[in-house]
């Protein structure tokens, strides 16, 4: 007869280094070392493609398209994964499709320069990381201590960036003009495969060898993955999150497409000089992921979320645009505008844990809506300026990011955690194993 797995009950602090779970702590390591595998690609993966390879720009977009396709799909199951299978087998399935997939695109398609077999493999190895780094997250979510998790999210985020955009790139950097681009690719392998292991071999905090569900329910595939769906409709709040999520990187995305076009071609900002505000975007955004994740354990998440995450956001779109159009050519404030962004884009930290308080025994299910945003955001953002740039230009794209952002504030501030109100009340007394809810 299956019985479900038992509740924990509150159990005292756990110890902690610099606010990350020492019980998971090999998790972090091995996300850094996936996320680097991951992001070597990012600078010159399109260029060896094109030039390399020789094929065509639209071939090539045809390529990443897919990919964002199957990383969106990725994204949005690892959440239900994990209520079936629990987080380890999840983390460990993505790893091998990972290494499957980009093995046979080394060792195959690269060599016999096939379009289709490429589009193939490295079309079904974008299930990889979202299924390994978001497993991980939602590890997090059912295993750090409730009142931690805020910063031990932050630490997530601050692996999953330096790893993904910048030591990846950093690698490229520094191995390309010596070993080549084709054979670090085999080096990004080696990585992921080091990141899979420290996972595998190290790290043993036990909630994420099961699965999450304690519902009847998940030993159901097909019910499991409905109810990530339903989940954003039965309890509103949930869907409100995962459309707060959707915006929170929407305009990352657009950005990254659309501002480097109005900084070079208009205000005469050379390429290597965007590359460096990016550095800058990137840099504030590790710089605060972390701390308003302490922040939001500490002070409010929805606060933190609302006004440090939408509304700083919603200033940054406006200061992309308005500053370098009226200031022209002047790096200095350009750069405080985008390292604004990123300090925005990580005041959206404290999100999960206020999502998963609308209901603690589906929180894979409402990870999934939540990575289902975050899976979306990579094409809402270019969608965005595509059907609307030739219409209003880049400053009218500008107050839509801004506008949504200011949206997502409001769809915050509206959540609240079930049974409390909208300001904490005044404390009671209750029995001192008693977990009171309180408002976040």
């Amino acid at each position: 007869m299956l019985h479900p797995p038992q509740k924990r009950e509150p159990s005292p602090p756990r110890p902690a280094v610099l606010g990350i779970p020492r019980a998971l702590i090999w998790g972090y390591v091995g996300v850094l070392l996936f996320m680097i595998g991951d992001g070597v690609e990012t600078s010159y993966l399109p260029t060896f493609f094109k030039t390399d390879l020789g094929f065509a720009e639209a071939s090539v977009g045809i390529v990443f398209t897919v990919y964002g396709v199957t990383a969106a799909v990725g994204a949005f199951l690892a959440g239900g994964l994990c209520d079936l299978w629990g987080p380890r087998r999840v983390m460990m399935a993505g790893a091998a499709c990972w290494v499957v997939c980009h093995t046979l695109m080394l060792a195959v398609a690269v060599p016999a320069h096939s379009y289709w077999l490429i589009l193939f493999t490295y079309g079904l190895r974008g299930f990889g990381y979202p299924l390994f780094a978001y497993g991980f997250m939602v590890w997090i979510m059912a295993g750090a201590p409730e009142r931690q998790l805020g910063k031990a999210l932050g630490w997530f985020w601050f692996c999953f960036t330096m790893g993904y955009p910048v030591l990846g790139s950093a690698l490229v950097s520094l191995l390309k003009p010596t070993i080549g681009f084709y054979h670090i690719l085999w080096v990004s392998l080696a990585m992921i495969v080091a990141g899979a292991l420290v996972v595998l071999l190290l790290l043993r905090e036990r909630t994420g060898f099961q699965g999450l569900s304690t519902e009847p329910e998940r030993h159901g595939l097909s019910r499991t993955f409905l109810g990530c769906f339903t989940v954003m409709f039965t309890k509103p709040s949930v869907g409100m999150g995962a459309l707060v999520r959707l915006i929170n990187t929407t305009s990352q995305f657009g950005v990254w497409v659309f501002i480097p076009l109005f900084l070079v071609d208009r205000i005469g900002f050379s390429a290597q000089e965007w590359a460096s505000l990016l550095i800058v975007m990137m840099v504030s955004n590790l710089a605060c992921v972390v701390l308003f994740g302490a922040l939001g354990d500490r002070w409010s998440r929805r606060k933190t979320v609302a006004w440090l995450g939408g509304a700083v956001s919603a200033l940054a779109c406006l200061a992309l645009y308005y500053v370098p159009q009226t200031a022209g050519h002047d790096y200095p404030l350009v750069a405080v505008a985008a390292g604004a962004l990123g300090v925005g884009m990580a005041g959206y930290v404290p999100l999960p844990p206020l999502m998963t308080s609308q209901d603690p025994e589906r929180k894979g299910q409402i990870m999934s809506a939540y990575t289902l945003g975050a899976g979306a955001s990579m094409a809402l953002g270019p969608l965005i300026g595509t059907l609307f740039i030739g219409s209003i230009g880049i400053g009218g794209v500008m107050w839509i990011y801004a506008a949504l952002h200011l949206i997502s504030t409001v769809l915050v501030l509206t959540m609240k955690t079930p049974g409390t109100s909208a300001e904490p009340a005044a404390p009671v007394a209750a029995p001192p194993m008693e977990r009171r809810p309180v408002e976040r």
